[in-house]
């Protein structure tokens, strides 16, 4: 095997790595943190309850926007467009291809699973275990070169998640409200936009083919402001992943009844 410690005009070196740090540890808490991710998701995919608390309005990330039948009265904000499919298809899963589209074919998360999962390579200046290495040209990787357009799926999603937490705002007696339910949904929602718009393909789109930034000064300035969290991309995408799980493992509690929502007022 050549490996990155053995190519040609290097000195052949038989160990995998000749790093003494923790090189593994960054590897290892990305595969414990996304593979907890996606086992939460799935659980809750085909929970199918405890999704929407109808006093405060509060609906589940995963569950938003709710299309189905089957979903609960209130939840429903964009009508009800597909049928009852059974337990197997579940309100999230109309949604959630368009999300994970957008996550699985980041820039970001492309560099996080192929070392964490297939360990290609485990990191820098560690052999990997494969043999061959034909990039993203052949199927299914082919399909990483579709991320500017989920890109354009995900900002009708974030945009729906921004009229839950207005719609948030809601106190009990119907009029104006907070809980922390409302804080919990308003800072995921932040960090939602906050990743999305950190978005390689956006900064492309913002800025991108421009040969004079002194001939289109607002689209300069956006640049300039996309680049700014571009440049914190990384930790933005954990934020979010982070974000949209605790806001709907919140909102879960809260409508199962495992947790009394505090309300700073009303």
């Amino acid at each position: 095997m050549t490996a990155p410690t053995q190519g040609p005009g290097r000195a052949r070196i038989d160990a995998r790595t000749l790093r003494t740090d923790r090189w593994w540890l960054p590897p290892l808490l990305t595969f414990l943190g996304l593979t907890t991710f996606v086992i939460y998701g799935v659980i809750r995919a085909f929970m199918n309850k405890w999704y929407w608390v109808g006093e405060y309005q509060y609906l589940a990330p995963f569950y938003s926007p709710c299309l189905s039948e089957v979903c609960v009265p209130g939840s429903a904000h964009w009508g009800r467009w597909f049928p009852d499919l059974g337990f197997l298809v579940t309100p999230p899963l109309f949604v959630l291809p368009f999300v994970l589209g957008f996550r699985l074919t980041c820039y970001y998360y492309r560099k996080a699973y192929y070392r964490s999962f297939w360990l290609s390579p485990p990191a820098c200046a560690v052999a990997e275990p494969h043999r061959r290495y034909t990039g993203e040209r052949r199927f299914p990787l082919i399909l990483q070169n579709a991320h500017r357009y989920f890109f354009y799926t995900a900002i009708p999603v974030a945009a729906v998640l921004t009229y839950d937490v207005v719609i948030a705002f809601h106190g009990a007696d119907g009029g104006f409200g907070v809980g922390l339910g409302t804080l919990v949904l308003l800072a995921n929602v932040i960090l939602i936009w906050a990743y999305t718009l950190s978005c390689h393909s956006c900064r492309h789109i913002v800025g991108g083919r421009l040969a004079h930034f002194s001939r289109h000064p607002v689209r300069y300035w956006m640049w300039t402001r996309i680049s700014w969290l571009n440049a914190r991309h990384m930790p933005l995408a954990w934020l979010s992943l982070f974000s949209v799980g605790f806001a709907d493992l919140y909102v879960t509690l809260v409508a199962s009844g495992a947790l009394a929502d505090p309300r700073l007022f009303n």
